[in-house]
């Protein structure tokens, strides 16, 4: 019973002046009709405006619809290598000025190519050909990407089709997006370069990849541009900064705007704040035994406890030294305990 234990990790701020700073913290005036910044490092909310109100998420979509294709390829239902052929449904997406890869129905293209068609070009056709290659067709398709919002637990989402194209019923939330994103980047670290790239070619034709903070700030790497009459401009941004205290990462979701100017000036405006307000203090290493109580009924009287990743707190800058911790156990220690076993 000495192995180390997942204990979770119940972390409150000591110092009522210390949440009460955070509460104060005014973020800047953001022209978006809702947005949401994240600081993923500690997984803390750190802005947001209406960040529960349903919004068509216009190309947004395809975070989702890339999270399942990237699961498939996991999961070795689908190679990157494999080549998929292309319906006419997919070529048909090219009709009424959607964001297309052009391919076509000759072609056979490869599923790493329509993956940065999808993502960079934010292709409608290579998003089709993608859910037909994995699911058989769309539909099935647009099944796993609502089975896999619900194990997300998001509950204000609902996805009618792959591409964003505005549908009735088809809706999500900046928090839900922001959820989406920050579980590409944790859980698929190997597809995730794929948002960083500023331009992709193919037919000939060369696209530039229309998050124009790619070529503004350094530390944004990644993600998603979304545009239709309804949505307004929308933008999911990834930044992430070297700091003295390590590397942070911060994820900023905008909902609504009205120009491609405003959505990537109001990202960067978000972000800029982010890291300019706020420390992220890391308050346990990976691994580490953080406390040993008493177990009942066990070959050892005592288990070490602690967390499989590092823990960090994210707090306006200034009040890291106000941070106390506190292990709330959820009920009394009774062996067999296993690895990984979240008991506080």
């Amino acid at each position: 019973m000495k192995r180390l234990l997942s204990l979770c990790l119940a972390v409150t701020v000591g110092l009522a002046a210390a949440t009460g700073a955070q509460a104060q913290l005014q973020p800047p005036e953001v022209a978006a009709r809702s947005y949401l910044l994240l600081d993923m490092t500690s997984n803390q909310v750190l802005a947001a405006r209406e960040p529960d109100a349903p919004a068509d998420p216009a190309s947004l979509t395809k975070l989702m619809t890339a999270y399942v294709v990237f699961g498939a390829i996991r999961d070795k239902k689908v190679s990157r290598d494999q080549l998929l052929p292309v319906s006419v449904r997919a070529w048909d997406e090219r009709k009424g000025g959607a964001s297309v890869m052009f391919i076509e129905p000759r072609m056979r293209v490869s599923v790493d190519d329509l993956l940065k068609g999808m993502i960079v070009q934010s292709g409608n056709d290579a998003s089709v050909a993608l859910a037909e290659g994995v699911a058989g067709s769309v539909e099935g398709f647009v099944e796993l990407m609502n089975r896999e919002a619900q194990r997300m637990g998001l509950k204000n989402t609902t996805f009618k089709n792959v591409t964003g194209i505005t549908e009735p019923g088809h809706v999500s939330t900046a928090r839900d997006l922001a959820t989406i994103a920050a579980r590409i980047i944790a859980e698929f670290p190997e597809f995730y370069p794929l948002y960083s790239m500023r331009e992709f070619r193919f037919n000939n034709i060369t696209q530039p990849n229309r998050n124009l903070l790619l070529r503004r700030d350094p530390s944004v790497d990644g993600m998603k541009t979304g545009y239709t009459e309804a949505a307004g401009y929308c933008l999911v941004a990834s930044a992430q900064r070297e700091l003295p205290n390590g590397k942070r990462r911060l994820l900023s979701v905008v909902l609504n705007t009205t120009s491609m100017e405003a959505r990537a000036s109001e990202s960067q405006k978000l972000l800029n704040w982010g890291y300019q307000a706020f420390d992220a203090l890391k308050l346990f290493e990976a691994n580490q035994a953080i406390v040993s109580p008493q177990v009942w009924k066990g070959t050892s009287s005592e288990a070490k406890l602690g967390s499989p990743t590092p823990v960090y707190v994210t707090v306006p800058k200034g009040d890291a030294e106000k941070i106390k911790t506190q292990i709330e156990p959820v009920d009394a220690l009774v062996a067999p305990l296993a690895k990984g076993q979240a008991v506080g």
